[in-house]
């Protein structure tokens, strides 16, 4: 209910945000847009001095950003161009090969589960950061970003919260759309629970109140997979933070898996969906950063004189 209520309130203000300026920001961005594409060869400016009181993300511009992640995730196939076709088929062809094999991945992974106990345990642990954990680990590195003025971690953390929120509001769409049957429903007419679609605004619940036709996308791993993103192509010139992030995805998404909350192609398409997503509002945002600051390069050489042990010496300075 309160994940609901989340995306509900942080869909709806960029809405407000696309009426007060209809003609500003938001238009230039989604122009930009088409020559760009979410999965393109944008380059961005990671250069920490980039990330100034110009670019700057303000409260209004959170939501103006916020309200193009939006339009342009959910409009992305209508802008699609050949490339991102065959992307797309390429995505649909590993994922129609993973079909095959639901239903024996699932028994393996509960069997794998249940036969040890420590597999058990940090399955249950791991998963949780998928959810609420991921809103602390955010929270806490937003608060070391305002801190210590860090402009850099504070745009980065909340880029990761937009992803999180196009994400997170992508997949309800899709599971409302699909309405696929969870690995963990048990049927008296079904032997064993069976991966099916049971098509649009399909409802249900078990016993316990959970609900039973929820299963594609993954949640948890879209949105593990769209922050881990942001982080890894805001720090791409740190190559441990990509690794650390991507691997925490991962982990969440297996998680899912051996907790019985999914099957495996809910957990390969929400990565998919969250990577794409992820990569959508880093380049949005340096789209953005460009329209304010249009002047800022990304590397420049300059000369200099320096004096240094009592001589005049000239000097040459590389800003990445």
């Amino acid at each position: 209910m309160e994940k609901k209520l989340i995306i509900a309130v942080f869909t709806i203000l960029p809405l407000i945000a696309f009426c007060q300026k209809p003609d500003t920001l938001i238009k230039k961005l989604d122009s930009l847009s088409r020559k760009a594409d979410s999965a393109g060869g944008q380059a961005n400016n990671i250069n920490t001095k980039a990330y100034n009181e110009t670019t700057r993300i303000t409260f209004s511009s959170y939501f103006i950003l916020l309200g193009s992640d939006l339009k342009q995730e959910f409009t992305a196939p209508f802008h699609f161009s050949l490339k991102d076709w065959r992307t797309v088929g390429a995505v649909a062809l590993v994922g129609g090969t993973l079909f095959l094999i639901d239903e024996p991945t699932q028994r393996y992974a509960l069997r794998v589960r249940d036969s040890s106990a420590t597999i058990r345990n940090v399955s249950k642990y791991v998963t949780r950061f998928g959810g609420p954990y991921e809103a602390y680990i955010l929270a806490g590195l937003g608060a070391y970003g305002f801190i210590f003025n860090n402009e850099k971690i504070k745009t980065t953390t909340l880029l990761a919260t937009q992803a999180y929120i196009t994400g997170a509001a992508m997949e309800s769409f899709l599971k409302l759309l699909s309405g696929r049957q969870r690995p963990y429903y048990y049927n008296p007419r079904e032997i064993e629970a069976e991966p099916k679609f049971n098509g649009p605004l399909s409802s249900g619940k078990d016993i316990y109140g959970h609900k039973i036709n929820s299963s594609f996308p993954s949640g948890h791993t879209t949105v593990a997979f769209a922050v881990a993103t942001v982080f890894a192509m805001e720090y791409k010139d740190r190559p441990l933070i990509p690794l650390i992030s991507y691997s925490a995805a991962t982990l969440i998404g297996l998680s899912r898996i051996t907790e019985n909350k999914h099957w495996i192609t809910d957990v390969f398409f929400g990565g998919v969906l969250g990577y794409f997503t992820g990569r959508l509002v880093v380049n949005n945002y340096h789209r953005y950063a460009k329209l304010k600051a249009p002047n800022q390069k990304k590397n420049s050489v300059s000369f200099n004189l320096q004096y240094q042990y009592g001589r005049l010496m000239p000097g040459l300075t590389y800003r990445f």
